[in-house]
């Protein structure tokens, strides 16, 4: 079993979800964040006054997969995740020694 992470905008949330669950992902944790990467953050204007906005918002998507599945769910992730602009994301893959279902006691790959 691997973890993934994944680190993506806001706007393309529902895009990836939808990829993953015609994939057959059962399980997701999705976390609202905020943070940035090379991009630094930007600059705005508000009523007149210029602020800086270092830390942006993003999304971060966590799943725990067996091994056969990881790579079709990082290219899944990574084409539903792609504008081709800056700050597109991250993928950070994992692994995963055990798994156990609270429910039942299952243990393994049939836990997820």
């Amino acid at each position: 079993m691997q973890k993934v992470e994944a680190v993506i905008q806001p706007s393309r949330l529902d895009a990836v979800k939808d990829a993953l669950v015609e994939l057959g992902v059962s399980g997701m944790t999705i976390f609202e964040a905020r943070g940035h990467g090379r991009q630094k953050g930007h600059t705005e204007f508000y009523r007149g006054r210029e602020y800086a906005v270092d830390l942006l918002p993003k999304v971060k998507l966590e799943l725990v997969v067996t091994d056969d599945m990881v790579e079709r769910v990082v290219q899944t992730i990574m084409v539903a995740a792609r504008t081709g602009k800056i700050g597109d994301g991250k993928i950070f893959i994992s692994r995963i020694d055990e798994a156990i279902r609270i429910r039942n006691d299952e243990r393994g790959d049939i836990a997820l």
